[in-house]
């Protein structure tokens, strides 16, 4: 891949998935790291029709609603069964396969926990030991830096009903800036300044005035304007209508000079 920055769409619904689209799951790989941006309902199964999920280098997750890390259990016991002969005998855990770092919000770890206590496999417990055999849960705060392979990733605090960190990626060829979901702030102008790429979602026809926090695609479209990105790309769709897909483009584009994209289950695209 050279020095290719290459984001694959995994799932760009909001909230739950619907029309055969997944939830929130975004693949960022470079010559050197697979990285992978939320994991909600069906993402498993879609980064599985992609890379091997084992060979992952890391996982960020923006927030914990159950629409981007509701398929962290399935993707945690797909990696670990891969490496088992037989889940129901004695094994040496010592033998397996350092565990994929998974970075979460404060909180997740006892999230998670709860998640994997109400699914139990009591016949193959080393199963029930995804979130420390398969995956190395890692709690961040915003303003941190991750390092995951040849990526630093910095985490922006973002507006939304529970906490959510927008991820902005600096790769050897570009920057990826994610939102994650976010209402209107002053804080996605650091998030994305100068980025050859601004994730946005885009799940309102119209500003939110609630406090849960979402963007429309203007909204979108302005932030991506008074940051300087390069390129747009509207994603976390509420529904699988082109026409309103491309009714959000339109929008988007009067208040952006850049391409606009729409996200979709399976698009590719290269930042460099």
């Amino acid at each position: 891949m050279g020095a290719t920055m290459r984001l694959t769409v995994l799932g760009c619904r909001a909230g739950m998935p619907s029309g055969g689209v997944a939830s929130s799951g975004y693949l960022v790989t470079t010559g050197a790291t697979r990285l992978l941006l939320d994991c909600g309902p069906g993402v498993a199964t879609a980064l599985g029709g992609v890379v091997r999920p084992e060979s992952l280098s890391g996982v960020v997750i923006s927030h914990l609603h159950i629409d981007h890390c509701y398929d962290l259990l399935p993707l945690g016991r797909r990696i670990l069964s891969d490496q088992l002969t037989d889940p129901f005998a004695v094994h040496d855990v010592g033998a397996l396969r350092p565990a994929i770092p998974l970075y979460v919000p404060v909180g997740g770890r006892d999230l998670l926990r709860a998640m994997a206590a109400l699914f139990p496999l009591s016949t193959a417990p080393i199963l029930d030991r995804v979130f420390e055999l398969a995956l190395d849960v890692r709690e961040y705060r915003p303003g941190e830096v991750l390092e995951i392979g040849d990526c630093h990733v910095g985490l922006h605090a973002l507006r939304h009903a529970l906490p959510n960190c927008g991820s902005r990626i600096r790769g050897p060829a570009g920057i990826l800036a994610y939102t994650g979901d976010t209402g209107v702030t002053d804080a996605l102008h650091a998030l994305a300044a100068d980025a050859d790429l601004l994730l946005a979602e885009a799940t309102l026809d119209r500003t939110d005035i609630s406090r849960h926090g979402h963007l429309s695609a203007a909204d979108a479209a302005r932030a991506a304007q008074a940051a300087g990105a390069a390129q747009l790309m509207l994603t976390h769709l509420p529904d699988d209508n082109a026409t309103g897909h491309e009714t959000r483009r339109a929008e988007a584009k009067l208040h952006f000079d850049g391409p606009v994209h729409i996200a979709a289950p399976g698009l590719i695209h290269d930042l460099a």
